[in-house]
């Protein structure tokens, strides 16, 4: 043992070890994205089942249908009567339907101002009361007026108002059912959600007049297109990347496609043939949507407060109808009422590729740490190494007086193991002045107006690959930085950045990994000596920045700039979305700080030269 110890001291000061490092940092990367290419496996990747026995997908026999087809042909035609009428017109005409119903209705108004826009309407919303329970429960059907396409709902609307006619028949319920209908998606759906649960602005958004018990489930009818469809589209993405119980989506798949015989698709996979490529490309689209943090359907806005819900859309061209639709949304009900306790059992992260196939966290979460760790196995790198004295400088001074030749001068230059002081003060100042920076596009993106949005953009999008081109000189001649203040601000940026998206990726995954990859390159960012390789590598970091990489996507996704960014600050403004948070004030302080590096000038450097 007493040799053991004495080895093990010896290693940890064997210079070679700092060479290794690096090498390390780069393995994780390269495994932690191989990690991901190899979810859509068999051997990774498993079926989905159902968890929560009382759920009882596909065992009771729904009765929707028959004459309930002419309920809903006479409640579209009153529905399109309404299309051109006001919010109030509309509201007015509804309540009238649901009073007549036995129901009891209550109204909300918002208001919420987002770049210069507002957006005010009044939710309608009708409470069936379960003749069985003690109004401690409640499962919500929701049908906007508008989708979030800004499409007219006609149909949707339509089958709410059936199925709510429909199910105040039945004596089965033991959960209320509440029938919200907001007058668009997004705003409307999150006013009423947060009123709900006593978290809202009581300056922009009214309190309910009435309410019901806990939240179990929501589903929300996104049904725009006339005729007859093939299969249906189920969206589940929520805010912040948040998911509902995959028991929830699992019923639904499992009562469409097999009670029900029609298909179904999720991340707009329409022909999914189950092999890898498919996989792959549903697997990345879900990462997308999730790394994106927006709310995909009238759905998200109820997962924050642990209420599981999915937005079914009707898609292609078949022979199912509406009433073949609101089964399979009776039967969705019908298994929620069955519940003896939230859902709980099932996951709440993991990734679908497939209907039928998904991996769960304990699988997938691996890739993103591993890319997140190489950041701070770098910056621990660096600190070792800013407090280790390099014979550089000596080498260097030892060139001009005693004249020795290459060899002698290549031995010198490997690192020493005695320790020196930290100048910790710059590189300190450095970072947490970066990091403050990023403020300032937060503020100004999220209540700049609408109309001078892009413009900012790009400005600051060109000072911000700018202002290192000006820091980097600024710090060199009032500052002269050596290479160990170098070394120390990519060490605090890095370790920054790495506990950033350690602890982000336990929450969204998808943003956390698609950050770390993006950031990859400021893991081995130093001051270089060759100016064709600083420029080169400059650029390389140009190309990789925030403002770049957000036009790029924006372009190529034929959304436009001025869509993203007013989605961004509606998503900050409404939805408490997060996203750009971690884009101005974890990615882009890094990115600062590693252009600064790598344009830097070390000062033995300057010395070197002035002695030659």
């Amino acid at each position: 043992m007493p040799r053991l110890l004495s080895g093990a001291l010896l290693a940890r000061r064997d210079p070679r070890l700092l060479k290794i490092p690096p090498y390390l940092s780069l393995l994780l990367i390269i495994v932690g994205v191989a990690w991901l290419f190899m979810l859509p496996l068999d051997d990774y990747s498993r079926r989905t089942y159902i968890s929560e026995n009382a759920l009882l997908p596909g065992q009771v026999h729904t009765y929707f249908g028959g004459s309930d087809q002419n309920v809903f042909r006479a409640y579209k035609h009153e529905i399109t009567a309404l299309e051109n009428s006001t919010n109030a017109e509309a509201n007015d005409k509804l309540e009238s339907i649901f009073k007549g119903l036995g129901l009891k209705v209550g109204r909300q108004n918002y208001t919420y101002h987002s770049s210069g826009n507002t957006y005010a309407g009044e939710n309608i919303y009708a409470i069936l009361h379960a003749p069985r329970g003690d109004a401690t429960e409640a499962i919500v059907l929701v049908a906007a007026w508008r989708n979030v396409k800004d499409e007219f709902n006609r149909n949707g609307l339509a089958l709410a108002l059936a199925l709510t006619r429909y199910f105040k028949r039945w004596s089965l319920w033991s959960k209320d059912i509440i029938v919200v209908v907001p007058p668009e998606s997004r705003a409307g759906t999150q006013a009423w959600a947060d009123a709900y649960h006593d978290a809202h602005d009581s300056a922009k958004v009214a309190s309910l007049p009435v309410k019901s018990g806990a939240l179990q489930g929501a589903v929300a009818i996104d049904y725009p297109q006339e005729g007859r469809f093939e299969g249906v589209h189920v969206v589940y993405d929520g805010i912040n990347g948040q998911l509902p119980n995959l028991d929830l989506i699992n019923t639904f798949v499992n009562i469409a496609s097999g009670q029900m015989g029609m298909g179904s698709a999720i991340q707009e996979m329409w022909k999914h043939t189950d092999r890898y490529n498919d996989r792959l490309k549903t697997m990345l689209r879900g990462m997308v949507n999730q790394g994106l943090g927006h709310a995909a359907g009238p759905h998200s806005s109820f997962i924050p407060y642990h209420v599981d819900a999915i937005t079914v859309q009707p898609i292609g061209n078949g022979w199912q109808d509406e009433m073949a639709l609101g089964r399979t949304i009776e039967g969705t009900f019908r298994s929620l009422n069955n519940l003896l306790e939230h859902l709980h059992q099932s996951f709440f992260f993991y990734l679908l590729m497939h209907k039928e196939r998904f991996v769960s966290i304990g699988t997938y979460l691996p890739s993103a740490m591993l890319v997140a760790a190489n950041f701070t196995i770098m910056a621990i790198h660096l600190w070792i190494q800013s407090g280790q004295r390099s014979k550089v400088a000596t080498a260097g001074e030892t060139d001009g007086k005693d004249g020795k030749d290459g060899a002698d001068r290549q031995e010198q230059e490997a690192p020493s193991t005695d320790a020196v002081e930290r100048d910790l003060y710059l590189p300190l100042g450095l970072v947490a002045g970066s990091q403050f920076l990023g403020f300032i596009p937060l503020f100004v993106f999220n209540h700049a107006p609408a109309g001078i949005l892009t413009v900012l953009f790009y400005a600051f999008t060109a000072f911000s690959l700018l202002i290192p081109h000006v820091i980097s000189p600024l710090l060199i001649s009032n500052f002269k930085p050596t290479a160990q203040q170098y070394k120390l601000l990519s060490s605090f940026s890095l370790l920054l950045l790495g506990m950033f998206l350690s602890a982000l990726a336990t929450l969204n995954f998808s943003l956390a990994f698609l950050v770390g990859l993006l950031a990859v390159p400021l893991s081995f960012a130093y001051p270089v000596r060759n100016v064709l390789l600083k420029y080169a590598y400059a650029l390389l970091l140009t190309l990789l920045s925030p403002g770049t990489v957000v036009s790029i996507a924006a372009a190529a996704s034929g959304v436009g700039l001025d869509v993203v960014l007013r989605e961004a600050a509606f998503g900050w403004t409404v939805w408490g979305m997060y996203t750009p948070l971690v884009v101005w004030c974890v990615w882009w302080p890094a990115w600062l700080v590693g252009v600064v590096v790598v344009l830097g000038r070390v000062q033995e450097d300057r010395n070197k030269e002035k002695s030659s």
